[in-house]
């Protein structure tokens, strides 16, 4: 979450910052890092067309799954809400 944050503030150069690019759009987790690279990797390799079809297969729309990221929850510190 913390990387997908810069991204969205625009705190990170390159070419996320340098064309504006702040919503994401798709994303898979994983267990163990070297199985989340592996997929990277093997996405990188798609041609563009492949690689929108795996985005609108999941979120036709196009909406950013990351917008409420960061934002507060809502929660307020304090005593809980029942007490036993």
């Amino acid at each position: 979450m913390p990387r997908v944050l810069q991204h969205k503030s625009g705190a990170v150069e390159g070419f996320t910052q340098r064309y504006h690019i702040n919503r994401l759009v798709y994303y898979e987790a994983f267990h163990y890092v070297n199985n989340a690279i592996a997929r990277e990797t093997q996405i990188k390799k798609w041609r563009r067309e492949k690689r929108v079809a795996l985005i609108e297969a999941t979120n036709p729309a196009g909406e950013d799954l990351a917008s409420d990221w960061g934002k507060p929850t809502g929660m307020r510190k304090g005593k809980p809400l029942r007490q036993r």
